[in-house]
């Protein structure tokens, strides 16, 4: 519609008294027209409709130019960034030659459409991408073309990884398979931080299509995060330890093939040491499986849990008598006492293991699990 009709009231609007909300919003006034809000909603209800909001029609959407004219190339990354296309750092330019490496790095067709995405589902409008406009993207993040089938397995699952939500959301890629050791990836010393190209570009590239290909990331506009979230950069990106783990890999426990490589979407507020939680203690004698339920009760329920061990944290858990992942989330379900659960079902408690092992230290956090995909598909 041309003239869709809005009323726009002081946000936030939650967390006020009843006579706060009666004097900002009742009787308050829309903070873009200046109009009262009761009147002005009163008024957009009852308008008629003119002959041209009676006209339906679609806006078209634009993935802009096939290529940009030579140039030299700090305008065009200058351009890049002015056209909101990068995460405000350097970018590798995307030249034909350096697309068509990238694109060898699969057996897909170039011109095939590989998912679609939106800031929020349901709210904006679906765009898709094709392998060769996902390949732009990762090369932009500097990316491998051997790393492209893990890339296009995430882009395939359509979810975005910076969500309009003004709650500043963060995702997490969980990978499996040998695919982790063919092209590099990190899941030992320092596996969540910055020391692996694998780690780092696939994670990139994750961002940098959100914002190319599924209109992400417009501030004011797709993005409303009120503090905005540093994992939004190059986002989490997990390779579990299986070979230190004393546990199933994730993927296995989600009904894939041992020996599969598969990648898999987390979704929420991200994670953090488990030392930030008053219910992570040092003493003499440990017992990591209370510690870690302790601190899930004291989480938010909106996400549930993902806990990310270490290869050393989770074998206490297994000598304490969890010799597997499900027997952990079992006890970690089961009421502190006879009341209700904390956490509404099972499947809000996640379980990996990265990392190395030269010291007791974990992490978790409030993210949820949403799909698994196999990679080999995209090779």
């Amino acid at each position: 519609m041309p003239h869709l009709r809005f009323t726009f009231v002081q946000s936030p609007v939650w967390g006020k008294t009843k006579e706060q909300l009666q004097r900002d919003v009742i009787e308050g006034t829309d903070p873009i027209t200046g109009k009262p809000v009761m009147h002005e909603i009163v008024d957009e209800l009852t308008k008629p409709l003119s002959p041209e909001d009676s006209i339906s029609r679609t806006i078209p959407q634009s993935a802009g130019p096939e290529s940009f004219g030579p140039d030299h190339a700090e305008n065009l990354q200058r351009l890049f960034m002015e056209k909101r296309m990068t995460d405000y750092l350097p970018i590798v330019l995307p030249t034909a030659e350096r697309v068509e490496a990238m694109l060898k790095g699969t057996s897909r067709k170039p011109e095939e459409v590989v998912g679609k995405m939106s800031p929020t589902p349901g709210v904006y409008e679906n765009w898709s991408y094709t392998v060769r406009q996902v390949a732009v993207n990762a090369v932009m993040a500097g990316a491998e073309p051997r790393y492209f089938p893990v890339i296009l397995a995430i882009a395939s699952i359509g979810k975005e990884s910076i969500s309009s939500s003004d709650n500043s959301f963060a995702e997490a890629v969980v990978i499996n398979g040998p695919i982790r050791d063919e092209i590099g990836l990190n899941y030992h010393i320092g596996a969540l931080g910055p020391f692996s190209h694998a780690n780092a570009t696939i994670g990139r590239t994750y961002t940098l299509l959100s914002l190319n290909g599924g209109n992400c990331g417009k501030v004011g506009e797709t993005y409303m995060g009120v503090m905005g979230n540093p994992m939004n950069y190059a986002n989490i990106v997990i390779a579990e330890n299986e070979r230190e783990s004393p546990w199933e890999p994730f993927s296995v426990r989600h009904g894939f093939k041992s020996g599969e490589n598969v990648v898999s979407i987390f979704e929420g507020w991200g994670v953090l040491s488990a030392k930030n939680s008053k219910h992570a203690v040092w003493a003499k004698e440990m017992h990591f499986a209370q510690e870690l339920k302790n601190i899930s009760n004291d989480q938010d329920q909106l996400f549930g849990l993902l806990a990310v061990l270490s290869p050393a944290v989770a074998s206490y858990m297994k000598s304490e008598g969890y010799d597997s992942v499900e027997k952990l989330t079992d006890f970690l379900y089961q009421s502190q006492d006879e009341s209700t659960p904390h956490f509404r079902s099972k499947a809000q408690i996640n379980v990996l293991v990265t990392g190395s092992s030269n010291n007791l230290y974990w992490d978790y956090g409030g993210m949820r699990y949403v799909k698994s995909v196999s990679i080999d598909e995209w090779l």
